[in-house]
């Protein structure tokens, strides 16, 4: 684990605690298991959505269009499974492919064109939104059906015991995993670290996994959609640390021009990573058109851009390229629906909830200001 992530974990984990410990008290419901799974449904498409921007994020750019993208892939599916009656699978295949067409767009038009990243994603926020318009026409909205797959996805939950193997099979995995690269390392007569050490995080990360199924089987157990956001936080996050092109979108983030004299592709990098980006947008809004069975005219649209962006930032996320992780996404998302979930229940105005998320969120990037000053290269 790198001491950026370090620096970047603690603030938020901690703001965490202070956050549940003060709603707590001030809200008897805040920590009730009904509430607790409301929260965690409610920030699987917003999370999915910041697990996106933190891939752009790397490279040190932005994506002002993942919501509208998210909207316009859900709008897509909708009508082709609705409308078109296509098969399910198919529909979604098709919007999936959607954003990724989008992304792919964008990132030419970033890279090949010189446009900046935040203009050419500017200009993607206001065209597909009028393109989500233009599809739904003068219905605004159109239902999904409550039976169907889509709509299932937010209204299934997992059985205590399907629960606690997939928590046990992680956890076994994880610890199969390190102890084996703790074994390589000693054989090849390589440092490494206190066993202490690699136990603790195992096993922290066993009890908040175990105390996550009690609590919300108290109330309808795990649900799916919190499940698929998780499996999508890690598979993304060993892709970015253990694959070449993971690598290599460290690096372009890090330094672009060190990269390109590597022999590193740099503008296919980019490109990708506005693909994924777009790409985790649709799959974002696929999941918010399942909670709400629906999708209309707001899809994608209000505070979730903003909401997403700030995400990735006050989980960790760098705005200057080069380092995070997609933890990020999940700690972020956790804080910002915590705070609005707790002031709801205190029915305070809406005002004051976007002036307390905003300065989480100069607080967030006041620390990764200040780590990436006091990093040895800083001076980029």
């Amino acid at each position: 684990m790198s001491q950026r992530l370090t620096i970047g974990i603690t603030p938020v984990v901690a703001g965490l605690a202070v956050i549940a410990v003060t709603f707590g008290l001030l809200n008897e419901h805040f920590l009730a298991p009904e509430n607790l799974t409301n929260l965690m449904l409610q920030m699987a498409a917003t999370g999915t959505i910041s697990l996106g921007i933190v891939m752009v994020l790397l490279l040190g750019e932005i994506d002002l269009s993942a919501g509208s993208v998210s909207g316009l892939a859900a709008v897509v599916m909708t009508i082709l499974s609705v409308n078109r009656h296509l098969p399910v699978a198919a529909a979604i295949a098709l919007a999936l492919l959607t954003g990724a067409a989008i992304g792919t767009l964008q990132g030419v038009l970033f890279t090949r064109l010189g446009m900046p990243s935040f203009v050419v994603t500017l200009a993607g926020l206001i065209g597909w939104q009028g393109l989500l318009l233009y599809l739904l026409g003068r219905g605004g909205t159109i239902n999904l059906p409550f039976t169907g797959f889509v709509a299932k996805l937010s209204d299934t939950w997992l059985p205590a015991w399907l629960s606690w193997s997939i928590a046990a099979l992680a956890i076994v995995a994880w610890s199969a995993v390190t102890a084996l690269q703790r074994r390589l390392r000693e054989t090849a007569g390589l440092p490494v670290t206190a066993l202490w050490r690699a136990a603790a995080p195992i096993a922290g990360v066993a009890a908040l996994l175990a105390g996550t199924i009690v609590l919300l089987g108290a109330d309808r157990g795990v649900p799916l959609l919190l499940v698929l956001f998780v499996s999508m936080v890690v598979a993304l996050d060993l892709g970015l640390r253990h694959t070449v092109i993971g690598q290599r979108i460290f690096a372009v983030g890090g330094n672009p021009e060190a990269a390109r004299r590597a022999g590193i592709n740099v503008n296919a990098v980019r490109v990708l990573a506005f693909a994924a980006c777009a790409t985790l947008a649709a799959v974002g809004g696929i999941l918010a058109a399942s909670r709400l069975a629906a999708v209309n005219q707001s899809s994608g649209g209000s505070d979730i851009l903003l909401m997403a962006i700030a995400a990735a930032v006050i989980g960790g996320a760098s705005l200057f390229g080069g380092r995070g992780r997609t933890y990020a996404a999940l700690l972020g998302i956790l804080v910002i629906q915590s705070i609005t979930n707790g002031m709801l229940l205190l029915n305070v105005d809406s005002s004051i909830r976007f002036m307390v998320t905003a300065g989480v969120l100069i607080v967030a990037v006041a620390i990764d200001s200040l780590a990436r000053k006091g990093s040895p290269g800083a001076a980029r």
